[in-house]
C-alpha cells in the first residue's frame, strides 16, 4: 500500500550527505520549499533548535502549545541534561540505522570531501516568504487539531500548521506501513505567521489569486548567497591578487507570475499529463533526445552546472530531476501551470520558465558565461580528469587559466589530468558518429583477431542518438567467460602495438580479480564503493594512425607528426552472464542511471551495478539474464523485464 504523506521538508542538519540523499529518495511527498511543507523532518530534539531551523529558512511561526513540554525536551530532562545543550549524534535521533545510498554512476563525477555544513547551506535556496494575502484569507486552524491526545495525520490538521517531527516518525511509518500518530515524535508545532519586516515594505500590488489549487506562484522566493574568500595566492612569494567574491549559488527571487483571462482559458485546455509522467523514476518513462522544450531545458542545464561548480550537490540533484521530467513531457509548454503539473517541478522552475518565456533567456543561467569566477571554474571542470571539487581547488590556489595550471601545478597533476591539459582543445571537439563507428570497428576487429566470437555494443551518447560524442564508450563480451577474464590487457596491448593508442591512462582488471563476479554487496553498513571500475576497462587516448598524405609526408620527413586529432576512448569488458547489465549501465543519461539504481533499491530491494544485480537481503547474485541465447541487446531487454520495467530504446533514455 502506498502511504499518502503530506508535503515534507527534510532538514539537512546533522545528516551526512549519503543519509540525506537516501531519505530524499524515500520520501514520496518531498518538497524543497519549506513554505509548502506541512511536516518538517529533522535530526533535532528540542523546540529551540526547531525554531532556529525554521527562522533561518524564513519560516516564522508561533507556538500553538507554548506551555507544552515537547517530546525531545522531555527526553533531555530525563537524562539530566539541558535540552538546549544536548548533543545530537549524526544519523537518526533514535539511533536507527540509515542505509547509505549508492549513488554510483558510470561517469567521472567526483565526490566533494568538504564538510557537510557547506553542502547543506544550499538548502536555504528554496526558502520563501508567504504572501500576506494568502495568510489574510486563511481561516484559523481548528483548536482540536493541536490539543488532541493522539495526533493523527488528517489533512485538516495541517492547515497552516507546521509540525517538526523526528526522522524516526517517517522511517517507523514506512516499517509499519501506516502513518503513525505523531505525539511520540513531535519536536515542535507552530502556526505560520507573517514576520513583520524591519523596514517599510513596498506597497503590495493587487494580484488576482489563481483559480486553481496550485497557488504556489503567489509566493516570493528569496535566495541566500554564498561567498568565497576574497584573496588567493598563486604561490609563496608571488604578489597578492585580489579576487572578486564568489558568485552566489542562488541569486534572484522568484517573481509573481500574473495570469490573464486568455491564459486561464488556455490552461483549461491543456492536454492531460501522460500516465508515464505520474511515475517517480525517470527509468519508467520515455525521454527523447530532442524534446519540444529543449530551449528551456538548456537554460536549466546551465543553472545545474552552476550548482555543480558551487558544490551544491542537492541543487544538482533537484535540477536533474526537473530536467528529466520536462524532457519527457511530449508537448510544448505554454504556461507555468504546465510546469507545476510535472513531477519534481516546483514554483522555482515555473518562475524560471516564465522568465525564459518573457525574455528568451534566464539571467541566472547567463552567469555561467558572464561571471568571471564561473567561467574559470567551468574551464577547469572541462579538463579531462578534473571534477568540480578539483576545479575549485585549482581556483583557490590562484590559478586562472590553463597556463597557470601548467606553470604552477604541472607536477602535482595526475597523469590523466596532464593529458587532459595537453589535449584540452582537441578533447573539446565532438566526435562524429561515423568516426565513433570507425574506432569501434577497429577495436572489434582486434578483439576477434585474438578470440573469435566477440560481440560489441557502442554505448554512451552515441547509442542515445547524439550526433557528436565527447568520447567513445564500448562494451565487449564473449559467450565463453574464460575468454573475457583478463582480456582487457590483451586488447590494449594489441591496439598499442598497432599504433592506434597513444596513451593508456587507466587499465583496471577489478572484475577479473574477483573472478568476474558481480560487485559484492557489503550490507547496509558497508562502505560505499566508487562504482566506476566494477568492470574491467581501459581509459585510453586514441589517434587515427592513417592520413591521406602519410606516405609522402614520411618519405620527406621520417619524423613527420601525425596531424590527426586525439580522442578519448573507454573499452569495457563484461562477462557474458551480466553483459545485459553492462550495456544498460553504460547506455542511459545520468539521471536515468541514477533512477535505475534508486528503483532497484526501493522497489526491488536489490543493488544494481553494471557488473550485475545483487540482493540487499543476503548479498546473493540475482540472475536476470537467464541463459546464453541471443545477443547483448537481447540480454539487456531481459534485464528490463527482470526489473519489472518496460524496455526503453536507448534514444528514449536522454534524461540530460
Amino acid at each position: 500500500m502506498t502511504l499518502e504523506f503530506p508535503p515534507i521538508y527534510l532538514l539537512p542538519t546533522h545528516l551526512q550527505l549519503e543519509q540525506q540523499l537516501e531519505l530524499e529518495d524515500q520520501i514520496p511527498s518531498l518538497t524543497y520549499n519549506i513554505q509548502e511543507a506541512k511536516i518538517v523532518l529533522g535530526n533535532i530534539a528540542t523546540k529551540q533548535r526547531a525554531l532556529f531551523e525554521l527562522r533561518s529558512r524564513k519560516l516564522y511561526t508561533e507556538d500553538i502549545n507554548p506551555k507544552k513540554r515537547y517530546n525531545g525536551e522531555a527526553e533531555a530532562r530525563k537524562q539530566g541534561q539541558s535540552a538546549k545543550k544536548r548533543k545530537i549524534a549524526h544519523g537518526d535521533v533514535r539511533n536507527e540505522p540509515i542505509v547509505i545510498i549508492d549513488s554510483s554512476t558510470e561517469s567521472e563525477l567526483e565526490t566533494d570531501p568538504e564538510g557537510s555544513d557547506r553542502k547543506r547551506s544550499i538548502r536555504q535556496s528554496s526558502d520563501q516568504m508567504i504572501s500576506p494575502m494568502r495568510i489574510a484569507s486563511s481561516p484559523p486552524p481548528s483548536p482540536t487539531s493541536s490539543v488532541s491526545t493522539t495526533a493523527t495525520l488528517q489533512e485538516s490538521d495541517f492547515s497552516h500548521i507546521v509540525k517538526v517531527l523526528k526522522i524516526s516518525w517517517f522511517t517507523d511509518s514506512l516499517s509499519a506501513d501506516t502513518l503513525l500518530p505523531v505525539d511520540n515524535y513531535l519536536v515542535y508545532e507552530g502556526r505560520v505567521i507573517l514576520q513583520q519586516p524591519s523596514v517599510t515594505p513596498e506597497p503590495l500590488r493587487a494580484t488576482k489569486l489563481p483559480l486553481r489549487k496550485e497557488d504556489v506562484l503567489a509566493r516570493v522566493k528569496e535566495d541566500t548567497p554564498q561567498v568565497s574568500p576574497g584573496h588567493s595566492y598563486r604561490y609563496t612569494g608571488r604578489n597578492r591578487r585580489h579576487q572578486r567574491p564568489a558568485s552566489p549559488v542562488l541569486t534572484r527571487p522568484t517573481k509573481l507570475v500574473p495570469q490573464t483571462t486568455s491564459e486561464e482559458e488556455k490552461i483549461s485546455e491543456l492536454p492531460p499529463v501522460p500516465d508515464f509522467l505520474h511515475t517517480r523514476y525517470s527509468c519508467e518513462r520515455p525521454t527523447p533526445p530532442d524534446p519540444p522544450n529543449k530551449g528551456f531545458i538548456e537554460e536549466l542545464k546551465k543553472i545545474r552546472t552552476i550548482r555543480l561548480l558551487n558544490a551544491d550537490e542537492v541543487g544538482v540533484r533537484a535540477y536533474s530531476s526537473a530536467i528529466s521530467a520536462i524532457a519527457a513531457y511530449p508537448y510544448t509548454i505554454i504556461s507555468t501551470e504546465e510546469i507545476l503539473r510535472l513531477p519534481t517541478c516546483n514554483q522555482k522552475i515555473a518562475a524560471l520558465y516564465q522568465e525564459w518565456k518573457d525574455n528568451g533567456c534566464v539571467l541566472e543561467a547567463d552567469e555561467l558565461a558572464e561571471d568571471p569566477r564561473l567561467v574559470i571554474l567551468n574551464t577547469f571542470y572541462e579538463i579531462w580528469g578534473v571534477g568540480a571539487t578539483t576545479a575549485r581547488e585549482f581556483y583557490n590556489k590562484g590559478w586562472r587559466d590553463l597556463d597557470d595550471v601548467v606553470q604552477y601545478g604541472w607536477n602535482s597533476l595526475s597523469r590523466v589530468q596532464q593529458i587532459g591539459v595537453k589535449y584540452y582543445e582537441e578533447f573539446q571537439e565532438k566526435i562524429p558518429r561515423a568516426e565513433v563507428e570507425g574506432i569501434a570497428n577497429i577495436v572489434l576487429a582486434h578483439a576477434r583477431r585474438i578470440a573469435e566470437g566477440f560481440q560489441m555494443v557502442i554505448v554512451g551518447g552515441y547509442r542515445r542518438g547524439k550526433s557528436g560524442s565527447g568520447d567513445v564508450d564500448m562494451v565487449l563480451s564473449h559467450p565463453d567467460e574464460e575468454v573475457t577474464e583478463g582480456f582487457i590487457s590483451d586488447i590494449v596491448l594489441s591496439l598499442e602495438d598497432s599504433g592506434w593508442i597513444t596513451h593508456t591512462l587507466t587499465l583496471s582488471t577489478a572484475n577479473s580479480e574477483r573472478s568476474q563476479a558481480p560487485v559484492s554487496w557489503k550490507g547496509e553498513g558497508g562502505k560505499r564503493g566508487t562504482g566506476f571500475d566494477t568492470l574491467d576497462k581501459a581509459l585510453v587516448v586514441w589517434q587515427n594512425r592513417d592520413w591521406p598524405t602519410k606516405e609522402a609526408d614520411l618519405r620527406e620527413n621520417p619524423n613527420f607528426k601525425n596531424p590527426n586529432i586525439h580522442r578519448r576512448v573507454d573499452i569495457i569488458i563484461s562477462p557474458w552472464k551480466t553483459a545485459g547489465c553492462a550495456v544498460l549501465g553504460w547506455s542511459g543519461g545520468t539521471t536515468f542511471q541514477r533512477d535505475i539504481r534508486s528503483y532497484c533499491r526501493h522497489v526491488k530491494n536489490w543493488k544494481f551495478d553494471s557488473s550485475g544485480v545483487r540482493s540487499r537481503v543476503d548479498g546473493s547474485w540475482v540472475d536476470l539474464e537467464q541463459g546464453e541465447t541471443g545477443d547483448m541487446v537481447a540480454k539487456e531487454k531481459r534485464v528490463f523485464q527482470g526489473l519489472g520495467l518496460q524496455y526503453r530504446e536507448p534514444w528514449d533514455r536522454c534524461t540530460g
